[in-house]
């Protein structure tokens, strides 16, 4: 059975870019419902009860028709959410460094310019959905609670991902999507995302 991970700072933490409010709200309600949905999904599916989450997602197709749905939608929600946690810290901020830095810039230009592709494609998602990094510095974006991993045995894990569900900011930008990216910005853990893009070369 899957549980709900805890976080690494208090709901306050992020206060001034996230509001404590919309982290409680977002952490133990919406991914909770998420975990509570995933396990009763697998309840009734005894063949996949030992499989990771990734697996589950890698290969949903081949899961059972009758909780495909609820797998990708709830397991996508369970995975997406367990890792945009671990993105934010509220010593986030700033601008990476090292080997991330120095590809960025190479890729896009400058730092700046990485901010404003990102900044856009996930301020342009139809709908609810995410806007990813990728191990390679590309940029992709999935609809609903799908990721890179969905239906994919090849795809690497994402080393950033930004949730833009309305669940994730309207409480305090109501229907202002860019400017909760903007705000999204300064508490991003860097030191996370180079830690991952370093374990991926």
């Amino acid at each position: 059975m899957f549980t709900l991970p805890g976080l690494d700072y208090d709901y306050d933490a992020l206060n001034g870019h996230i509001s404590k409010a919309i982290m409680e709200l977002h952490h133990s309600k919406h991914h909770q419902t998420y975990v509570d949905k995933l396990n009763a999904a697998i309840k009734d599916a005894p063949e996949l009860q030992d499989k990771t989450i990734e697996e589950l997602l890698r290969g949903i197709d081949a899961v059972p028709e009758q909780v495909r749905t609820a797998i990708r939608n709830n397991g996508g929600g369970h995975y997406n959410h367990s890792q945009f946690w671990k993105w934010m810290s509220p010593e986030g901020g700033h601008e990476p460094t090292g080997a991330l830095a120095d590809g960025l810039k190479e890729k896009y230009g400058s730092f700046q310019g990485f901010i404003d592709e990102f900044s856009g494609k996930a301020a342009n998602i139809f709908g609810s959905g995410w806007a990813w990094l990728q191990p390679d510095l590309s940029i992709t974006v999935s609809p609903l609670q799908d990721s890179p991993l969905t239906n994919s045995s090849d795809n690497p894990e994402p080393i950033l991902g930004l949730d833009v569900w309305e669940h994730a900011y309207y409480l305090d930008y109501f229907n202002r999507r860019p400017d909760y990216i903007k705000a999204w910005w300064d508490v991003v853990n860097w030191a996370e995302v180079e830690r991952r893009f370093g374990e991926s070369q």
